[in-house]
């Protein structure tokens, strides 16, 4: 069966779960990782978890949703999304509406989220960054308020560069976490070409 961004992020937050508790090494959850944003069926990725216990908080597992019928507009399209960049590049920017969880990957590659002429749909967004010999940049608008959530760095690293201006009344919260092996991830502010309106 085919799968959505929902089914992979179910394991990735499994894999991640797995990892804090020490039963993956770095190296296999990595390769864990980049592997299931990469899957396309349910059988790609079973085996990526079928020797983990099933994560807490996980309503159900792809595995188990592969013998139920698929039910159309329970997710909505702008809960998440995936950017995806192995050996090539990608960049997103200009209007575009980022979803609440936009998770990117680049492997041997590099990827761009640039939010400074993105439209907001929410009072936060979140950003999970995957760089696996690879990397890329975060940029948003000055006056946006950045908070990093988290993540690690393994013979690589992350840098913020986010001006010292006043918030913009009505901007959400971006919310970054970064996982760099052997990568590197920018997240930096710039000024916007134009001024962009909170969308309720």
């Amino acid at each position: 069966m085919r799968i959505g961004d929902q089914d992979r992020q179910v394991v990735v937050h499994q894999l991640e779960q797995a990892y804090a508790e020490g039963r993956l090494t770095l190296e296999e959850f990595s390769e864990r990782t980049a592997a299931a944003w990469v899957a396309k069926t349910t059988g790609d990725l079973v085996p990526l978890t079928s020797d983990l216990p099933a994560a807490q908080g996980t309503a159900v597992a792809p595995v188990a949703a592969a013998n139920q019928p698929m039910t159309l507009g329970v997710q909505p399209p702008a809960e998440s999304s995936t950017t995806v960049a192995i050996m090539g590049g990608r960049e997103v920017k200009g209007r575009w509406r980022p979803a609440r969880r936009n998770n990117v990957i680049a492997v041997m590659g590099g990827a761009t989220l640039d939010l400074r002429g993105a439209e907001f749909s929410g009072p936060e967004i979140s950003i999970n960054y995957y760089a696996f010999m690879g990397g890329g940049e975060i940029i948003v608008p000055e006056g946006i308020r950045v908070e990093y959530a988290g993540g690690f760095c393994f013979m690589g690293g992350h840098s913020e560069k986010i001006a010292d201006v006043p918030p913009v009344p009505g901007m959400p919260v971006v919310r970054v976490r970064i996982f760099a092996l052997m990568g590197g991830v920018e997240v930096k502010s710039k000024p916007a070409s134009r001024r962009k309106d909170h969308l309720d």
